[in-house]
C-alpha cells in the first residue's frame, strides 16, 4: 500500500509576468489547485515576444520618467534556436500546417512564438487568470505573507494580499549599467 500523501493546501498566487516563465507557472500551479491571479502589464500575454516598433529614448535607462518600451525583439528576428527545443513538453512547438498565415520554418519568427504562447494560454485557460495593462509597482512582506500593489492603465492603485509571489517579469527591461569609476 502506498503512503499517504500530505495535500497541498491551496495558497492565493501572484504571478507577475504574462511571458513563458509566467504563462508556465501559472499554469503548474493552478493544476496544483492553486488560485492564481496574473499581472501583465501589456494587452496581450507573450513578455517579450511581443513587436513594438518603438525604441528606447532612453537606452541605459538613466530617465526615471522615461516611456519604457517593453519589446526587445526587432522586426525580423527568428529564433537562433528549432521550435522542438523551445516548446513546453506536453504542448510541442509544432508547425501549425493548417493554417497558412503560421510560419511553419524550424528556427520560425518571433510572431510565430508569440502565437504559439498566445495558443498554450488559451489552450490552458490562462488568459481568465490574467489582469492586463496593470503593472507591479511594489512587493512587500506583511505578516508572513506578501503585499502586492498595482497600477491598472487608468491609474488606479490596488493593494492585495497573496500567500506567495513568483515574479517572471525578465530582465530586459531595466538596463544594468555597471559603475565603473571615471566611466563618465
Amino acid at each position: 500500500m502506498a503512503p499517504a500523501r500530505n495535500p497541498i493546501s491551496s495558497k492565493h498566487v501572484a504571478v507577475i509576468g504574462a511571458g513563458a516563465s509566467g504563462l508556465i507557472a501559472a499554469r503548474e500551479l493552478h493544476r496544483e489547485g492553486h488560485t492564481v491571479v496574473v499581472f501583465e502589464r501589456e494587452k496581450q500575454v507573450g513578455g517579450l515576444w511581443i513587436y513594438s516598433p518603438k525604441s528606447e529614448s532612453d537606452p541605459l535607462g538613466l530617465d526615471p520618467t522615461r516611456p519604457i518600451v517593453h519589446s526587445s525583439v526587432y522586426e525580423s528576428l527568428r529564433t537562433n534556436l528549432p521550435r522542438e527545443c523551445m516548446g513546453f513538453r506536453d504542448f510541442p512547438f509544432v508547425p501549425c500546417v493548417d493554417d497558412f498565415s503560421r510560419d511553419s520554418r524550424r528556427y520560425p519568427s518571433h510572431r510565430e512564438v508569440l502565437a504559439y504562447l498566445q495558443d498554450f494560454a488559451r489552450e490552458f485557460k490562462i488568459e481568465e487568470m490574467v489582469r492586463f495593462e496593470t503593472e507591479v509597482v511594489r512587493v512587500e512582506t506583511v505578516d508572513g505573507k506578501w503585499r502586492v500593489r498595482s497600477k491598472n492603465s487608468d491609474d488606479l492603485s490596488k493593494d492585495e494580499i497573496f500567500d506567495a509571489v513568483v515574479v517572471c517579469s525578465g530582465h530586459y527591461t531595466e538596463p544594468y549599467v555597471a559603475h565603473i569609476p571615471g566611466k563618465d
